[in-house]
């Protein structure tokens, strides 16, 4: 099976919506940031499975969730930060 890795950001209206939107993503991603998940090595079937549970909580006219692919090859990478394809790792 093929996998990919994803960027998961969000900005959820509701602090309730919010706490669920986290608690979600903190399941099956690691944090990156306060409202940025790396969503690593997942098939396509995983990745269906978490929109339909983010869509289940989420108000799609008060909140925004964008999933971004990460191409790891074909990045590009400044001086610092994460490096993608040792995403645990600061350089």
């Amino acid at each position: 099976m093929k996998t990919s890795d994803y960027l998961v950001c969000y900005d959820i209206a509701s602090h309730k919506r919010l706490a669920k939107v986290a608690k979600t993503l903190e399941r099956v991603a690691s944090r990156i940031q306060k409202s940025v998940f790396l969503y690593d090595k997942v098939g396509v079937g995983e990745l269906e499975v978490l929109v339909e549970n983010l869509n289940n909580i989420i108000d799609e006219e008060a909140d925004d969730i964008r999933i971004y692919k990460i191409d790891v090859h074909n990045s590009y990478q400044c001086c610092s930060g994460v490096d993608l394809a040792n995403p645990y790792l600061l350089i």
